[in-house]
């Protein structure tokens, strides 16, 4: 039997493995998408992304429909068992990275679009009702074996895939992972809470604060927007309790009680138990096997950083596996890969156990002693959440100074604006397009031999020059906010080089500085590693 052949395959055809999947389609691969479900899943999970994650949406095309699955989060509040505020959180509805700073939205509908956008493209082959058995590596590629789950008749019923490399987003459980035989590292952070999907039947009702945790010793609970039209609770499971006993509907409705919710005024999608973990895997890729998302790492939900972990992978992985497919760099930029997202990984978790260890305190004289520390911050207006480090890349594919660090710039997430070009008005990602960017005031080409500008072309590097509006011609990129110019001279720097992850690979401060930017781009994507610190 011959097996079919891609260039990758995807194993998961959740938001992580369908964004794997179109970026990599977008640059022409061949993907198959290998899901075991017949059927798409139609109840709620993740309910909450951020403008990093909106933004790598938008890249693969769902710009226009995140505003009808999604609402603006405009708050986050923090109460005890009296009803005092420990913390409150304002967030913007807007962001450096041009779209709402957290929107909360509904897993199904954010699948549907991304599947449906999958299915449109030439290049990625969508197999649903196949569930991968066995995987064997060579030296050229991988040979899965997937076996037929979409019906009884069916049963028993394999065929052979292969491809160059094979991306686990599997899940918590992922097959991928388990042929990888890697270490996990566990904090040992695991607690049961109820998991409630409510649509309630009066639209118009006003839920304030938008989202709510209740820090309250008797029952940690959480009230969350779930995207427009829903909401989702969340309940601890106490001492005492089974997992069973919680699982009910009566007990749901008996815990929506406080809300005046019950069967008479709001349907309940869905009830589940589910346990909070916080691990991770120490390798996310073992020679042509390479792991994303959930396959990678879990976490809790409190920090909402589950599901935008994982679409933070698919945006890192995929334009190196673009450039090693096509030979413009050598495997070893792939090694990067793991560097890099654990380090953006372990800060998540952190934040997520930090902020959970604080939320599901069940001890009350401890409690009393947390409430007291956080209404006295709350009072003099200090973050409790200000000494988590911020997410900058430290390592891995960024631009390093002569000392052997990273430069100033290099592993910040870059800002973006609107800008007009050729009569079109958009943020700037969608007005440029995807790929490495080097954006500057003046042109950078006169700065740049013959030879380099071709090398700019081949790895799909845009020379941008952004200009004042009230200064563009027809044909020039105009800063419409004022935010590209305004970045450049807020941070000193001539130049930007930002990668397709909308990552700073680092700055130029002059024009002469330029040149010497772009070159250890490519020596660092010809497989030339950065100098060791001083």
């Amino acid at each position: 039997m011959d097996a079919d052949a891609f260039d990758v395959l995807v194993v998961g055809a959740g938001p992580v493995g369908l964004t794997t999947a179109i970026q990599l389609g977008t640059h022409g691969w061949r993907v198959g998408v290998l899901e075991r479900w017949p059927e798409p899943y139609a109840l709620p999970r993740a309910v909450v992304f951020d403008h990093e994650v909106a933004r790598v949406l938008a890249a693969v095309g769902l710009g226009h429909v995140l505003p009808e699955l999604s609402e603006p989060a405009s708050d986050y509040e923090w109460r005890n068992a009296k009803g005092e505020t420990l913390l409150k959180l304002a967030f913007d509805e807007s962001s450096h990275s041009g779209w709402p700073y957290m929107s909360m939205f509904t897993q199904p509908r954010l699948e549907e679009a991304l599947e449906e956008h999958a299915r449109a493209m030439p290049t990625v082959d969508v197999l649903r009702g196949w569930e991968a058995v066995d995987l064997v590596e060579d030296a050229t590629g991988v040979l899965l074996t997937a076996r037929r789950t979409a019906a009884p008749e069916d049963a028993g019923e394999s065929r052979e895939l292969r491809a160059s490399y094979v991306v686990g987003c599997d899940g918590a459980n992922s097959f991928v992972r388990s042929r990888m035989d890697v270490s996990l590292t566990d904090l040992g952070f695991q607690y049961d809470w109820l998991v409630l999907d409510v649509i309630p039947h009066d639209r118009e009702r006003v839920w304030s604060p938008l989202n709510l945790q209740l820090c309250d010793p008797e029952r940690p609970s959480t009230v969350v927007s779930g995207g427009p039209g829903r909401r989702r609770w969340e309940f601890m499971r106490m001492p005492g309790e089974t997992v069973e006993e919680l699982n009910r509907a009566d007990t749901a409705w008996k815990l929506l009680e406080p809300w005046n919710l019950h069967s008479g005024n709001a349907t309940l999608e869905r009830h589940s138990v589910y346990t909070f973990q916080a691990r991770w895997a120490d390798s996310w890729r073992k020679g042509r096997l390479i792991l994303a998302g959930d396959a990678a790492h879990l976490m809790p939900p409190f920090a909402g950083q589950g599901m935008c972990s994982g679409i933070r992978d698919a945006a890192n992985l995929t334009w190196k596996l673009h450039l090693v497919l096509s030979g413009q760099a050598p495997e070893s930029l792939l090694d990067t890969y793991t560097e890099e997202r654990s380090q953006h990984l372990r800060h998540a978790i952190e934040l997520s156990v930090f902020l959970g260890r604080i939320i599901c305190e069940q001890d009350r004289t401890k409690a009393a002693e947390r409430d007291t520390h956080m209404l006295a911050d709350q009072r003099a207006r200090k973050d409790p959440l200000a000494a988590m480090p911020a997410r900058t890349l430290t390592g891995g594919m960024v631009a390093h100074g002569e000392d052997g660090r990273p430069t100033e710039q290099a592993g910040r997430l870059a800002h973006q604006g609107r800008v007009r070009f050729r009569g079109r008005t958009d943020l700037f990602d969608q007005a440029v397009g995807p790929g490495f960017a080097l954006i500057a005031a003046q042109d950078p080409r006169p700065l740049l031999d013959d030879e380099t500008v071709a090398w700019c072309a081949q790895v799909g590097l845009r020379l941008v020059t952004v200009v004042r509006e009230d200064e563009a011609g027809p044909d020039d990129i105009a800063d419409v906010d004022g935010s590209c110019l305004g970045r450049l001279e807020a941070t000193g720097q001539h130049a930007l080089l930002v990668r397709p992850d909308h990552y700073v690979f680092g700055g130029a401060a002059s024009a002469e500085d330029v040149p010497g930017l772009v070159t250890q781009l490519r020596e660092r994507l010809s497989g030339g590693s950065a100098a060791e610190p001083g």
